[in-house]
C-alpha cells in the first residue's frame, strides 16, 4: 500500500484514533525512569497531590499522544519529521484508563525551499474514557510530496 503523501490531505480533515489503554503500572514505570515524582509513583503519596490521586507525568501524556499519532496517522504517511510543536496544554490529569485522540488538519503549505516537502499543521486533542479532554496540542509535520517526485 503506498504511503499517504502531502497531496492526500485536506484542510478540515478529521482523524480519530484509539483507544489506547494506560495502566497504573504504565504510569509508575514511565515515572520511575523519566519523572520520579511521588504523585506519579505511589497512589498513597499521590492522594496528597493537587489533583488527588495517581496520574501520568506531562511528558508521559505527550508520549501517549505520540503513540496514538503514529498508530493512527504516521504509520502510513510519508512523514519526514517535524519542525516542532507550537502548543501543548495539559487540561486534566491522565489516570489509568482509555485514551482517544482526535486530529484535525488545519493548514497545508508546500515548502518553497524544499519542493519535495509539504508542511501539515495539526490541531489535536486527547480525551479519556469519560470524554474529558486531557491534552491539547498544535504541531506541524513535514510530509513528502508526490508532486515533487515527478
Amino acid at each position: 500500500m503506498p504511503l499517504r503523501s502531502f497531496e492526500d490531505f485536506t484542510v478540515g480533515e478529521i482523524v480519530e484514533v484509539g483507544p489506547l489503554t494506560v495502566t497504573a503500572d504504565d504510569i509508575k514505570s514511565f515515572a520511575a525512569e523519566f519523572d520520579p515524582q511521588p504523585m506519579h509513583l505511589d497512589e498513597g503519596a499521590a492522594q496528597n497531590a493537587i489533583v488527588g490521586g495517581l496520574f501520568a507525568s506531562g511528558m508521559h501524556t505527550v508520549c501517549l499522544h505520540m503513540r496514538l499519532l503514529v498508530d493512527g496517522l504516521l504509520h502510513d504517511t510519508a512523514s519526514m519529521g517535524s519542525p516542532g510543536v507550537d502548543e501543548v496544554r495539559y487540561l486534566a490529569p491522565v489516570r489509568a484508563g482509555e485514551l482517544t485522540l482526535c486530529l484535525e488538519v488545519v493548514e497545508l503549505r508546500p515548502s518553497h525551499s524544499r519542493p519535495q516537502w509539504g508542511l501539515l499543521k495539526l490541531r489535536s486533542h486527547m480525551v479519556n474514557a469519560d470524554g474529558t479532554a486531557v491534552l491539547r496540542m498544535a504541531s506541524t509535520l513535514i510530509v513528502g510530496r508526490r508532486e515533487a517526485a515527478r
